[in-house]
């Protein structure tokens, strides 16, 4: 599998250097990942994976492996892979890194500041929000800030003692393939990463949003391998706050009015 760019840029690059962290987890039971067979700024040559129909078995498994490859940790709130360039993120307004300098004490800190107000002067720079709007989303912001929706990393983050989880950080459904080799350990497959240090809760919000098979037993696979911790359905909304926001920022209105309900849910 090739990707190409027409204009030499960081991109492919932190892709690779997202897989490759990511696949440090394989050896602990975590989920395969692509592999990288070569990667340049205008190219990027990776395994290719084959793909089979979803069953429950595998989505448990899947569930499993994910939970391990959270538990492999990340050095602080937002941190790129470390072998990633020196660049603010991976795409426009996608995943915007934090230097270690800049480093949030908390994950409500991070998210609020990082990832819901980050994507709102986006929106608000655009025009897409107005006044109304933007106090809206600052409203929920200052809540997770204050971290009303702080909670415990998934039962083997916490007992990895890492400041935090390490994320696929855009584990939406087509980034998590199921296996043609139906015995396999992981179920899945990952590609497609923009790997961050993160809250666990966060990609699996993600996955929840768009809808994936057999998702329910996918989330009691993670969960029977790495109790989440209480409250975790009802905090789903504020993670998923993110992907909604910055879908508002690339694809425009159509994702606006979602992005509003979720918001005021947790004003």
């Amino acid at each position: 599998m090739t990707k190409t760019a027409a204009n030499a840029t960081d991109e492919l690059l932190c892709e690779a250097a997202g897989l490759r962290w990511l696949a440090e987890a394989e050896p602990s039971g975590g989920m395969h990942v692509a592999g990288v067979i070569d990667s340049s700024p205008t190219k990027l040559v990776e395994e290719r994976i084959a793909t089979g129909p979803p069953s429950r078995a595998a989505a448990r498994r899947i569930g499993a492996s994910l939970a391990r490859t959270h538990a492999a940790g990340a050095d602080w709130f937002g941190c790129p892979p470390p072998a990633c360039p020196d660049a603010t993120g991976v795409g426009r307004a996608a995943t915007p890194y934090v230097r270690r300098e800049h480093a949030a004490s908390s994950w409500g800190a991070f998210f609020a500041e990082h990832r819901i107000m980050y994507y709102v002067r986006f929106l608000r720079d655009d025009g897409l929000f107005g006044a109304h709007e933007t106090h809206l989303l600052e409203q929920v912001a200052a809540r997770v800030a204050r971290g009303d929706f702080d909670a415990p990393q998934p039962a083997l983050v916490a007992a990895s003692h890492v400041p935090c989880a390490r994320l696929h950080g855009d584990l939406w459904a087509g980034n998590v393939l199921y296996l043609a080799d139906r015995g396999a350990p992981t179920g899945g497959a990952l590609i497609d990463p923009m790997a961050y240090g993160g809250h666990a809760e966060t990609d699996l919000a993600m996955l929840q949003l768009f809808g994936y098979p057999y998702l329910e037993d996918v989330l009691a696979g993670y969960d029977g391998a790495s109790p989440l911790a209480d409250g975790w359905r009802e905090r789903v909304g504020v993670h998923q706050l993110a992907p909604l926001l910055l879908h508002c920022v690339l694809f425009g209105e159509g994702y606006l009015g979602e992005t509003l309900a979720v918001a005021r849910r947790y004003r």
